[in-house]
């Protein structure tokens, strides 16, 4: 089933979004004053605000959710209009004299709000890429030229049902061709379509104006497809002037909405483990001084994400002065790591401190597993594709450390690092769950290498 309620979207994200202006305004009003019923001058101040962000927001359209669903944009959008809004708020205040404004009031006032709108956001997009899928909030398309081109498009949404599109029609470079203005101007307002996606290997610049003449006049969006097909790699449009670019990388961009659900799963997660685990750090801190000379913590550079040293923490699991020739990987029955130090690598106990990495920014929960500069230039010399992990923040597991273990050698290295680069083209929330489990399994059982 098909069903549209677009028209609806927009209205409802605007009044949402004056909602939770108010709500942070009384809020901070509240935290400020110790009185939720504002008055005198925190009233003229609230109706300022107000009345502006109706204004800004009305120009700037920011309350519009444009397909496909890219939280980035929509945030990126919003945090200029915010930006306007406190422009025109600043310049009334200053125009008509309004003093005794709290400073404090203004700022939890729109920092709660900020958060709000980034929370709403996130679930309105989470829902709307549900909804999607179910086959409601579609709209109807029309595709014009190429078959090869529209054959890839279509595989394209096909994959992806959270774009919400139906296909109406499509009309052939050859039709095209057959059919005079009129009769394909009929066809097309016939079909009543949303949008068209003209799909051409060489435009024909009068037909594009035709086009766009139409769309126009019938309220229907006009989007042209290249033709060219980028594999492995990925796009970006930019804009010079009049002139559309595309920017191509040989790595997916991770999306704002990704970044933002990772990093505040990893504060939440980390804060979690170190302070409800700290009675088992201290164990394995006690245990560690016990059971050989030496510190309990050690700690080693490594090369973040892209390829920022960084120091990364663990429980030392060797003797002191292991690596006195130079670095050196670990092996099986290797005697540089004392009995509680195999205990603590076969349960990973010894990456506990790395949560310490991750609250610091410098790691992730899930990400591929970080590297020395030395065994870097080792692995690059046989994949140079390892580069492209260097974009993502380390992790203290990954899918790599779950399916392979530990590495003793270059190859393993190699092989260890083709995991990741799958985990690369599939980052989510649900992956990270389901390889942290995993890793919970192996620790349990004792399973590490």
């Amino acid at each position: 089933m098909s069903v549209r309620y677009s028209k609806h979207l927009p209205i409802t994200v605007f009044i949402s979004d004056i909602l939770f202006l108010n709500i942070a305004l009384y809020n901070s009003h509240l935290v400020t004053f110790h009185a939720f019923e504002p008055q005198n001058t925190s009233l003229i101040f609230i109706a300022i605000v107000n009345l502006a962000w109706i204004i800004v927001s009305l120009a700037s359209k920011s309350f519009y959710v444009k397909r496909p669903l890219v939280l980035k944009d929509n945030i990126n959008r919003f945090l200029l209009t915010l930006i306007y809004h406190l422009l025109l708020v600043f310049s009334i205040i200053y125009f008509f004299k309004v003093y005794n404004i709290s400073r404090s009031e203004v700022m939890i006032s729109y920092s709660l709000f900020f958060v709000l709108i980034i929370i709403q956001r996130s679930l309105l997009f989470f829902f709307l890429d549900y909804f999607r899928k179910k086959g409601y909030n579609h709209r109807k398309i029309l595709i014009i030229g190429d078959e090869n081109i529209t054959r890839r498009l279509l595989k394209s949404f096909s994959q992806h049902p959270e774009y919400g599109y139906d296909l109406t029609d499509f009309i052939s470079e050859e039709q095209v061709t057959n059919l005079s203005e009129k009769n394909l101007i009929d066809k097309i307002i016939d079909k009543k379509p949303d949008e068209i996606f003209i799909c051409y290997k060489q435009m024909n610049e009068e037909l594009l104006k035709r086009l766009i003449r139409v769309g126009e006049e019938n309220y229907i969006k006009i989007k042209v497809v290249s033709d060219l097909i980028l594999s492995n790699n990925y796009a970006q449009l930019v804009n010079y002037d009049k002139v559309p670019v595309l920017q191509i990388t040989s790595h997916p961009e991770i999306s704002f909405k990704i970044r933002f659900l990772k990093r505040s799963f990893d504060l939440l997660f980390s804060s979690g483990v170190m302070i409800i685990g700290a009675p088992v750090f201290v164990l394995i801190y006690v245990t560690t001084k016990l059971t050989s000379k030496g510190p309990a913590f050690y700690r080693q550079e490594r090369i973040g994400r892209h390829e920022k040293p960084f120091y990364i923490y663990k429980f030392r699991s060797m003797y002191v002065d292991a690596e006195k020739n130079g670095p050196q990987l670990a092996t099986d029955n290797d005697p540089r790591i004392t009995k509680w130090g195999i205990i603590m690598r076969k349960t990973r106990l010894d990456e506990l401190p790395q949560f310490w990495n991750v609250l610091k920014g410098e790691m992730s929960v899930v990400g591929p597993r970080p590297e020395r500069q030395h065994w870097i230039e080792k692995i690059v010399e046989k994949t140079p594709h390892y580069k492209k992990l260097l974009h993502l923040k380390p992790g203290i597991t990954s899918i790599g450390q779950v399916h392979y273990g530990y590495a003793e050698n270059i190859d393993q290295m190699c092989t260890r690092m083709r995991y990741d680069l799958i985990y690369l083209q599939n980052i989510n929330l649900n992956s990270d769950l389901d390889i942290i489990y995993k890793t919970v399994k192996v620790m349990i059982k004792g399973k590490g290498k």
